[in-house]
């Protein structure tokens, strides 16, 4: 089991840059991939970013504006935000699993409590 701690939501302007952190603990942590979802009110939560292997992988409503990052000496994924919309405006949740990818990020095992983003239009 992993858990997750998140940091970093809060309210800005549309254009404005944020910083996520997400922490994960437990003796299996180090191994598993971590990522983030983002729940919109009265929407289904959705995929925003993985890191895996070396690299990120994204929702096509991101690219190029969000980067997700690894530090693995704090074990610790960290979400850029750049350039937010309204449209980003929801409760983020960093997620773990030890799958890379594949159909298991569908809904990773292990969630964290989740960080309010808003953005301001």
């Amino acid at each position: 089991q992993v858990q997750l701690a998140e940091s970093g939501g809060g309210l800005v302007q549309a254009g404005d840059s944020l910083t996520l952190s997400c922490e994960a603990s437990g003796r299996s942590a180090r191994t598993y991939t971590l990522g983030w979802f983002r729940q919109a009110p009265g929407k289904e939560r959705e995929f925003v970013a993985r890191f895996s292997r070396g690299s990120g992988y994204y929702a096509d409503s991101v690219k190029g504006r969000f980067t997700i990052s690894r530090d693995s000496a704090k074990n610790t994924v960290y979400l850029q935000m750049n350039n937010l919309k309204p449209e980003d405006t929801a409760v983020y949740y960093c997620a773990a699993d030890p799958a890379p990818g594949g159909s298991s990020w569908l809904r990773p095992k292990n969630w964290g409590q989740g960080t309010q983003v808003t953005v301001s239009s």
